[in-house]
């Protein structure tokens, strides 16, 4: 009579136990395997980069031709995109009221110059020419301490070179409200203000715009108060 068949899973002999080598290798093994899964996940989940205007595109816009590395790299972070979604401001008016205007719009130093320099005393306030959005308010390369205020419909203003920011990134703020004081930071020569505006992420003759809403920086004039 032949004997029952053995049930699955009964003892069959010793088993030869795994050296300290074998052990060590397997879990050597299942680390770097899932390391690589780890690091594969990671790399697909980085984003896309991104086409916006950087502080390196802004940094040739500054008055200055010869820049340091240091300067280079710290452009090198991502601009703030517009992101009041609403028509820009009717009222406008003039970023300060006693300057003296040192330098306009356009080629300089075999670069593009995007803004008008308004000369006056270090310290003396200035503020923002339209309501809007605070979207930058900090130290930028070339521009030393910044600020840029998104009024809506594609326009951007920028005020650069201040001794003290009088506001913070966020806030909203209207027509005249104080937002720095003039200095000499970043790539400048002497206490002014620099003010430029952006449509659309691209700069506009500052002048030009101003006078089309009502607001002559040449002739130190406000419509709002004529």
């Amino acid at each position: 009579m032949d004997e029952a068949p053995q049930r699955r899973g009964a003892y069959r002999g010793r088993r030869r136990a795994e050296s300290p080598r074998t052990r060590y290798a397997a879990v050597f093994t299942t680390a770097v395997v899932g390391a690589g899964i780890v690091a594969l996940g990671v790399s697909t989940a980085l984003p896309e980069p991104r086409n916006d205007l950087s502080l390196e595109a802004s940094g040739n816009f500054d008055d200055v031709s010869v820049r340091g590395t240091d300067d280079r790299a710290s452009r090198s972070r991502t601009t703030p995109m517009s992101t009041v979604n609403m028509p820009a401001p009717d009222v406008w008016i003039l970023p300060m009221q006693r300057y003296t205007l040192t330098s306009f719009y356009g080629e300089r130093w075999g670069r593009l110059h995007p803004g008008v320099d308004l000369g006056a005393p270090q310290g003396t306030p200035f503020n923002a020419v339209a309501a809007g959005k605070v979207i930058l308010c900090r130290w930028n390369g070339g521009y030393g301490y910044n600020v840029m205020i998104d009024h809506g419909g594609g326009i951007v203003t920028v005020y650069g070179h201040a001794s003290k920011l009088l506001c913070k990134e966020g806030q909203l703020v209207k027509a005249g409200d104080r937002i720095a004081l003039t200095g000499n930071t970043g790539h400048s020569f002497g206490a002014h203000l620099h003010f430029e505006v952006r449509e659309n992420d691209k700069p506009v003759e500052p002048l030009a715009f101003m006078r089309k809403h009502g607001v002559d920086i040449q002739k130190h004039t406000e419509d709002i108060y004529n």
